[in-house]
């Protein structure tokens, strides 16, 4: 069912029937389907947003917090403003589209600590996302993976959200960092960050053209 589904909505975006209102209930529940079972297809939640757009008498809030809470599981991909791009200016007053908006800004300014107490307060709305934390996770990990060569274990279960040991260990071993003790070990950052001297040398019948004119 969910590969039919799949194949009714290639064929809906490759022609002009995306923007058929008459099929919005199809790309609806194509996008809760991506919410239950992990998956993502930008191209279509653009489209119903696009939809609600041309037709906001068919405004569904529910499914446009879904699509925005699976645009953040794709950070630090630009596809959170893509979506927002789409929203009306009533729609973005929505109270819980608003906190949604706000759980992108600070992931963006990279303040875990808020975020994750954020997210914690909303844990109705952010369960209905599959993975929905894993995927956050997999972004700060992308994140201390090219800003730390070692970071504080605890500082670091904190980033990921307040997980136990035993969660963090997968964690460290799934990006091949290294436990030691009370510090784990990210990457040897010294080629990202010593200045290197660039040395460039001009032979002399290349400047000669140049001589010759001045």
């Amino acid at each position: 069912m969910a590969e039919t589904m799949r194949q009714t909505v290639a064929t809906i975006l490759k022609s002009i029937e995306r923007y058929n209102p008459a099929n919005l209930h199809t790309l609806e529940r194509y996008v809760e389907m991506q919410s239950k079972e992990n998956t993502y297809d930008l191209e279509a939640n653009l489209a119903v947003l696009k939809l609600y757009q041309f037709n906001p008498e068919k405004f569904n809030p529910d499914i446009t917090c879904q699509i925005l809470l699976k645009a953040l599981t794709n950070f630090p991909h630009t596809d959170f403003t893509l979506c927002k791009c789409l929203l009306l200016e009533s729609v973005v007053e929505n109270e819980t589209i608003s906190q949604i908006k706000y759980l992108a800004d600070i992931l963006e300014q990279c303040d875990f600590a808020q975020f994750w107490n954020r997210v914690h307060q909303m844990p109705e709305l952010c369960n209905r996302i599959s993975s929905f934390y894993d995927s956050i996770r997999k972004f700060v990990c992308h994140v201390v993976g090219i800003t730390f060569q070692t970071i504080d274990k605890n500082n670091l279960a904190n980033l990921l959200g307040g997980i136990d040991d035993i969660t963090l260990k997968h964690w460290v071993k799934k990006y091949g960092w290294r436990d030691e003790g009370d510090l784990i070990f990210i990457a040897n950052q010294d080629e990202n960050i010593k200045t290197k001297n660039i040395t460039e040398k001009i032979e002399f019948e290349h400047l000669a053209p140049l001589m010759a004119i001045l």
